[in-house]
């Protein structure tokens, strides 16, 4: 008799683990598919802040960009003065997987990166909202001279 209220109980728990399997794997699933873009291999594009020559100018001055894809933008900046990537609105359209800048790689939301003369950083995102956004340099007077650009976020085909 003692061996039926086992046996039963081995049923209920094989019966439970199984609906809880059953219920688990789509999730799993999902979670699988959400990190899915974040593994895939990054586009890598490269853009200057300004030039060798003192240019107060972002090399290319337009990028383009297919939401959903993941980009390895490579930024640096060979000139002699500090400048600012600064697309605030670009930023909130994207997720960023990384900065990398040095030996420091930040996560999170980045909104603006600073280069110092000589700098580089490295920024791994991908893009979640089409759409044309600004760039600029925040240091007075660089947008003003010239220092601007566009970043274009294409719908994916």
């Amino acid at each position: 008799m003692q061996w039926r209220g086992v046996v039963s109980c081995l049923r209920i728990t094989v019966v439970s683990l199984s609906v809880m399997i059953g219920l688990g794997l789509p999730w799993a699933g999902w979670a699988w598919a959400a990190s899915a873009p974040a593994q895939l291999p990054a586009e890598t594009l490269t853009i200057h802040l300004g030039t060798a020559a003192g240019a107060l100018r972002f090399e290319p001055d337009y990028l383009e960009f297919v939401a959903g894809q993941r980009y390895k933008l490579m930024l640096d900046n060979p000139s002699n003065q500090k400048h600012y990537f600064t697309a605030k609105d670009f930023a909130d359209a994207v997720w960023s997987q990384k900065v990398e800048a040095g030996n420091v790689e930040i996560k999170g939301a980045i909104h603006e990166l600073e280069l110092k003369p000589g700098a580089q950083a490295e920024w791994v995102f991908i893009p979640q909202k089409s759409g044309l956004y600004e760039l600029h340099c925040s240091i007075a007077g660089h947008a003003e001279a010239g220092m601007m650009g566009q970043i274009e976020v294409k719908a994916p085909v």
